[in-house]
């Protein structure tokens, strides 16, 4: 047998290497809905009923005179995946559009962050230092505290966050993702 012949051939054994998965990646669903009760319960659901994860969610009426709610989720996974959760979200009663705002083009996300930090001395200096690097507002501030707020990309409040840790960083509250396709494009185009 020559040495080539012996290359080309699928190994079996269990410790082969396995081949390469598509890669996972984050998108941005914008959701329109009726505004109705269990509409919420119905979507987080089907995301755990399948064992998919939610990395935010936002929900609020949108339009009070049609009902008409708006549920932004920020989930990961590979493009088979993503393309399963669109197409089974859209078959939901309740749902009216679908809107993948990540590969449909341009868009704008922001979350909203508020930190509070308990510090004291020239640790307080330190943090307000940083938290002006980020253009955190001071929404309440103690001798021996702050809470921050922070808008901005989600990526951005996870290195705020992560850059508030040494200053005395004792809780945070995010509202998750917002976002908004650019242009004229509107959610199901």
């Amino acid at each position: 047998m020559s040495k080539d012949s012996t290359s080309t051939k699928k190994s079996k054994s269990i410790y082969a290497p396995t081949p390469k998965l598509a890669a996972e990646e984050t998108h941005i669903l914008a959701i329109l809905v009726n505004n109705e009760p269990g509409v919420l319960a119905r979507i987080v659901g089907f995301y755990s009923g399948r064992g998919y994860n939610i990395e935010s969610l936002t929900v609020a009426e949108t339009n009070h005179d049609e009902h008409l709610s708006r549920i932004t989720i920020a989930c990961k996974g590979t493009p088979a995946v993503i393309d399963q959760i669109k197409a089974q979200l859209k078959r939901l009663v309740p749902v009216l559009k679908v809107s993948d705002l990540t590969m449909e083009g341009r868009y704008i996300e922001r979350e909203l962050a508020l930190l509070k930090i308990v510090c004291t001395g020239d640790q307080r200096a330190d943090a307000q230092r940083d938290a002006d690097a980020f253009c955190a507002r001071t929404v309440d501030s103690t001798p021996n505290s702050f809470i921050f707020e922070a808008t901005d990309t989600a990526s951005r409040i996870d290195d705020f966050v992560a850059i508030m840790m040494p200053h005395g960083l004792v809780d945070v509250s995010r509202t998750g993702i917002a976002a908004i396709s650019k242009g004229n494009r509107v959610i199901g185009e």
